[in-house]
């Protein structure tokens, strides 16, 4: 995890995390993050939704397997618990927060860590996670089409990760004990100044680290270029709007 994300961590917080911020944003407003809530993010990469959370007023902390994203995250808000440990055993008591968050970072892949955010949250206790949807049909598809470079296998468990689809990720959260499942649209979109930006911001991420495994940088640099250089619009960003699910649900209360 910490080569596949962290081994380009100033350039993946600098320049492609700012992007997700409309997600961030969107879901602690839905959640109602404010002062008085304990709050985790799980996979919390280099912590930006952590400081808006923050902001919010909420006692944040995190968890993330790439401990070169820890210490940007750590950086950014260095009041907050934040730490280098697994999903699947976190390290803190039962009944720890009053609402988890993470933003696609739980897949269909990862179904354990969900009975360990149950576990964690108070009764009562919130979570809101977000999973890519219906990419292919996005305006902005092109914009992860270089992944696609990724030798079959990588691509063939990728697919395996996805929540998106109607019902997936309603019944992995009922079968973990979740009430209330609400499904929603998150507003997302990447923007970036140019396609040499959007290339070096591209393959500062993990899906990004699969295919130049396969591929070479240069090769995948070149075809980020490639992809973003008929999108180039005369005063305006490269924009790629892309579909990603929010999911909302809570832990009973007694």
């Amino acid at each position: 995890m910490d080569e596949g994300w962290g081994r380009k961590a100033v350039p993946f917080a600098t320049l492609s995390e700012p992007s997700n911020c409309r997600e961030y944003v969107s879901v602690h407003q839905r959640l109602g993050v404010g002062h008085g809530d304990r709050l985790l993010d799980v996979a919390c990469g280099a912590g930006l939704a952590i400081e808006l959370a923050v902001v919010r007023g909420a006692d944040c902390a995190g968890i993330d397997a790439a401990p070169r994203l820890v210490a940007v995250a750590r950086d950014r808000s260095p009041n907050a618990d934040i730490r280098v440990g697994d999903m699947h055993a976190m390290p803190w008591a039962d009944a720890s927060f009053d609402v988890v968050t993470s933003f696609r970072g739980i897949w269909g892949t990862t179904p354990a860590a969900l009975p360990e955010v149950f576990r964690v949250l108070a009764p009562g206790g919130r979570l809101g996670m977000t999973v890519w949807g219906h990419v292919k049909a996005s305006p902005g598809a092109w914009a992860l089409a270089p992944f696609r470079l990724a030798a079959p296998p990588k691509l063939r468990y990728q697919a395996a990760m996805q929540l998106g689809r109607p019902g997936a990720g309603e019944d992995l959260l009922a079968a973990a004990g979740f009430v209330g499942v609400e499904r929603f649209e998150v507003p997302f979109a990447w923007e970036f100044s140019d396609p040499q930006t959007f290339a070096v911001a591209l393959a500062a991420t993990g899906p990004a680290y699969e295919a130049i495994q396969h591929v070479g940088e240069a090769a995948f640099h070149q075809a980020a270029l490639d992809e973003a250089a008929s999108r180039v619009r005369d005063g305006l960003p490269l924009r790629a709007e892309i579909d990603v699910v929010g999911y909302l649900a809570r832990k009973p209360a007694p």
